[in-house]
């Protein structure tokens, strides 16, 4: 398997520090508004990474922050009259319902800045001893003149960044580039009690502490989108390794922009789609199945042809499905005495060019097309005049399954029969409320819905690729 490391800007082969297992890092949302598409394609790229390195047999320890005190949270209290605590703990609730939806796994820990702030002022206070940051009437910068390697990620030099700098220095900071680790509050801001004074972090020491807190000082993945290469990344390097003396992570990944009119959508130009907004139009698996159709690395033009698009081709893989459901259903018939070694060609095939797309920097775009080949392989196989084992049929139709559940894209095989449909949509209903619960780390609601799933005789199974579940 290898991945495209930004740091060095080649593919390189997956290394873990220990064998089996990763430590993963990706940086989430500033909770002051719902989620956007170009946030949304984000998530379902390093879920759909975490789900293949989950299949490849790694143990995935993914932790994913969310950034709950902020200029942006102080604002948006400000406007709607209420405190940072509920905007945050709105639009937190609001995202975790968003990723659910979009059949994303829970991330193994999502930690809060104002839960590590502690964690967060010894790191500083670690950076102030080592001469790498100073402070100025409350506020402590880093001094990236103190860091040699300051802009080996994104190519800067610091000489660039001061010539590019306004010819007077910010007050209090010694040059252009230094930024904030720790500021203090305003009046009737949010403050913590630190050697400095009252008030919070800056933005980008947070995601440092808590990498090191929940992964320890060197980490085998750190990913992002492609617009915090600098210069959010570039400040978590310096920091880090300035405080650990240790290379903070072995491979950094950056998704592609999601674009709208070939400009970058964000919700500072204000050309932004919510995913809520969206998913009244399309639904959530056709709007995972178009972020994969890509890859991640490249810029994804967004508009509602392309979700068009998208959906007419996730249709094609359940017309499929719906087809080799009914099929199995009739009277098996062989021209062949046997056609177990044409499954296992196929299979063996098929699953080839599948992994080799994933294990080439987790092109789900490849991947993707060798499921359409086995589509079409499947429709060319079922529209012949050759009658086949309900084995033969039954290991094809498990092959597409399992395809489409490493890259998380959920097809549900037609009943034939409408009160089993009824209670099918009923289970999955269920499914997906205890997957919101366990989400929001509402444990007690998530038991509560697998025992009476469990009195209904339905027995679910966690597993890497998602929830399955059988009727005893």
């Amino acid at each position: 398997m290898k991945i495209f490391n930004t740091m060095s800007r080649t593919k390189e082969p997956l290394r873990s520090i220990e064998p089996k297992k990763i430590k993963m890092y990706t940086c989430g949302q500033t909770v002051y508004n719902d989620i956007h598409m170009g946030n949304a394609r984000f998530y379902v790229v390093f879920d759909a990474i975490r789900r293949y390195l989950n299949y490849k047999g790694f143990d995935v320890n993914f932790v994913q922050n969310f950034t709950d005190i902020d200029d942006k949270i102080i604002a948006k209290a400000a406007e709607e009259n209420c405190t940072t605590e509920e905007i945050a703990e709105r639009y937190i609730g609001h995202t975790l319902e968003d990723l659910a939806e979009l059949n994303c796994l829970p991330a193994t820990v999502n930690p809060r800045a104002t839960e590590e702030v502690p964690e967060i002022i010894a790191l500083i206070e670690r950076l102030v001893e080592g001469g790498f940051a100073y402070e100025n009437a409350g506020t402590v910068y880093y001094d990236v003149t103190k860091f040699s390697d300051y802009g080996k990620l994104s190519g800067k030099k610091i000489d660039d960044l001061e010539a590019g700098a306004r010819v007077e220095v910010e007050a209090g900071k010694r040059n252009a580039p230094d930024f904030v680790l720790w500021k203090p509050a305003k009046p009737g801001e949010p403050e913590w009690a630190s050697p400095w004074g009252g008030g919070r972090p800056g933005w980008h020491i947070e995601c440092s502490a808590m990498a090191k807190k929940y992964l320890g000082d060197e980490i085998d993945i750190h990913g992002g989108a492609e617009d915090l290469i600098f210069p959010h990344h570039e400040n978590e390097i310096a920091q880090t390794e300035a405080a650990t003396g240790r290379d903070f992570a072995r491979c950094w990944m950056h998704c592609g922009i999601l674009t709208t009119d070939h400009k970058k959508m964000a919700k500072s130009r204000g050309n932004f789609f919510t995913f809520r907004e969206m998913r009244e139009k399309f639904p959530s698996e056709v709007i995972r199945f178009y972020f994969l159709s890509g890859h991640y690395r490249m810029p994804m033009e967004f508009n509602d042809d392309v979700l068009k698009s998208a959906s007419a081709g996730l249709q094609r893989i359940k017309n499929c499905l719906t087809n080799l459901t009914f099929a199995l259903k009739e009277p098996g018939g062989l021209n062949k005495p046997d056609d177990t070694a044409d499954f296992f060609s196929a299979a063996e095939s098929f699953e080839k060019s599948f992994v080799e797309a994933m294990d080439d920097d987790f092109n789900t775009a490849d991947a993707i097309t060798a499921i359409f080949e086995l589509v079409k392989f499947i429709n060319t196989q079922l529209a012949g005049d050759e009658k086949f084992s309900h084995e033969y049929l039954d290991g094809l139709l498990k092959l597409l399954l399992k395809f489409c559940e490493i890259l998380g894209v959920v097809l549900t095989a037609p009943t034939g029969n409408d009160n089993e449909e009824i209670e099918t949509a009923k289970i999955n209903e269920m499914i997906n409320a205890r997957q919101e619960a366990r989400a929001a780390r509402n444990f007690s609601e998530a038991d509560r819905i697998r025992d009476e799933l469990a009195s209904m005789g339905v027995i679910i199974e966690d597993t890497p690729a998602g929830v399955r579940w059988k009727k005893t």
